[in-house]
This record gives C-alpha cells, sequence and structure tokens, in this order.
C-alpha cells in the first residue's frame, strides 16, 4: 500500500512539473509575442511622429509638397507658440496604411529653427491605444542627414529614444526604455511617396514584465516596408530569466509569421494581439 502511493504521489509530483514547464514555455512564448508587438508599435509610432516633422517642414516652406503617411481618418490640429510647433494628431478607429487601428492622440513637438544638423521632435501619447493596447509614455525622435555602414549614401537617421508603458487587452502591463535606430534605406528620393519607403532598424531596450526583465538587441537589422503592418526580415536576440531566445521575421515576405526560438527550440508564432 506505501508503495502504490508512493507511485501515486511521485506521479503527481512529476505531473505537476510537467504542466509548470509547459505552462512557464506558453508564458515565454505569450510574453516574447507581447515584445515583438511593442516593436510594430514603436515603429509606427517613430512614423507618425516624422510624417508631421516633414509636414510642419513643408507648411514652413523649407521643403517640397510631402504625401501624407496618415489616412484621412486621422485628424490634426496645429499650433505655434513662440519657437515650439505642435500637431496634436487624433485618431478614432482609425486604419494606417498598414492595418494597423489606432484610437487616442500623439502629440509631436519641436522647434521652429529647422536650419540644425540634428533636430528633435518631442511626442507624447494621451489615451492612444494601437490594436486596442493602450500606450503611454513621452520621449524624443532625433532626425540626422548621414552617411552610415547601412548605408553609404547620405539619408534619413532617426534616432528614437524609447520610454513607453503598453497595458495589453488581457491585462499585461509591460514598460520599455532603451533606443532604437531606423534608417530610411530605400524611398528617400521620392520625398512625396511614402508607399516605397523601405527602413532599416537597430538598437536595443530592455522590457520589463510582471515577473523580470528581458533584454533585447537587434542583432540583424529589422526590415520594415510601408505597406506592411508587420516587421518583413531581420533578427531580434532576447536575454530572460528563461535563458535565451531570438525572433526571426524571415527573409522579407510580408506576412505575421515569425520564427520565434527559446533555448534552442523553434516554434512559429502569429503576431498581432
Amino acid at each position: 500500500m506505501k508503495s502504490t502511493k508512493f507511485i501515486l504521489v511521485f506521479a503527481i509530483i512529476a505531473l505537476t512539473i510537467s504542466c509548470n514547464k509547459e505552462d512557464e514555455k506558453t508564458s515565454t512564448s505569450e510574453e516574447l509575442k507581447a515584445n515583438a508587438q511593442m516593436d510594430i508599435i514603436s515603429d509606427d509610432v517613430s512614423k507618425i511622429v516624422e510624417d508631421q516633422y516633414e509636414i510642419q517642414l513643408e507648411e514652413s516652406g523649407k521643403t517640397t509638397i510631402v504625401e501624407p503617411f496618415l489616412p484621412t481618418c486621422a485628424t490634426v490640429s496645429v499650433s505655434v507658440s513662440g519657437s515650439i510647433w505642435t500637431r496634436t494628431v487624433t485618431f478614432n478607429n482609425c486604419t494606417l496604411p498598414n492595418g494597423n487601428v489606432l484610437n487616442g492622440q500623439i502629440i509631436a513637438s519641436g522647434s521652429t529653427n529647422f536650419n540644425t544638423s540634428s533636430y528633435v521632435i518631442n511626442y507624447s501619447f494621451v489615451n492612444f491605444y494601437h490594436n486596442d493596447i493602450l500606450i503611454e509614455g513621452n520621449r524624443t525622435v532625433t532626425r540626422t542627414y548621414s552617411s552610415t555602414t547601412t548605408l553609404a549614401a547620405i539619408h534619413p537617421v532617426a534616432t528614437m529614444d524609447i520610454n513607453m508603458t503598453a497595458t495589453f487587452p488581457d491585462g499585461l502591463v509591460v514598460s520599455r526604455v532603451g533606443t532604437r535606430v531606423r534608417e530610411m534605406i530605400e524611398g528617400y528620393q521620392t520625398p512625396i511617396i511614402w508607399i516605397d519607403n523601405v527602413y532599416s532598424i537597430t538598437g536595443s531596450w530592455v522590457t520589463t514584465f510582471p515577473n523580470g526583465t528581458r533584454t533585447s538587441t537587434i542583432s540583424s537589422p529589422l526590415i520594415v516596408k510601408m505597406t506592411c503592418s508587420n516587421v518583413v526580415s531581420g533578427i531580434i536576440n532576447v536575454v530572460g530569466n528563461y535563458g535565451t531566445a531570438s525572433i526571426n521575421y524571415g527573409e522579407g515576405t510580408c506576412d505575421n509569421q515569425a520564427l520565434l526560438t527559446i533555448n534552442g527550440i523553434t516554434t512559429t508564432i502569429t503576431l498581432g494581439y
């Protein structure tokens, strides 16, 4: 009888350990999926903020006519106070050209002196949702035109200082601080057309989840096309309390799939939330 009880207890313990491992694997996968979604949000915010800068530049007579990135469902109010311009973009269930749906406001501002080699744009959020994910925080985007190791020709380079908190529909709260460098590697020769723009993104950041932090580094530049709602290629390496992981976005196909590798085991995940 004692032997039978021992076997039963051992079986329950083994089953519990197995379930815990499976739950941990699922939890880790969901965290990395949320991490990837925040990458998409950061990129869309950067595009919107830069778009408002470009339009303000045009309205100040400093450049030729540019085609707005935002659809007509987004409304913009503009004010100038002293040497600072402010553009408040309001979204009401508004779908971007890449398919992501926005609600709330993004406020962008900067100096009316555009004759600088490095230009800083401030941004903040007011009750802002990206695909039903609440985004809070404020930071800066610094724009320059330069030659880099990615592209020798002079091209637009935007450094995004990230400090944001995301609250997901299921209640998960995630915060992120770090830096993303976004280079326009195609389409900068045609400023009045946004649909041909292609961006290369590098950088690193720390994402904080309820059970710990994850350090992410782009090991192979992320490639973003204006017509796609997700990253089309590139690799992000992530280090957390579960070990190491990577998210591989593929070889350039515009889809919502990515390869997730956790401690050497690879699965396919679907992006979005």
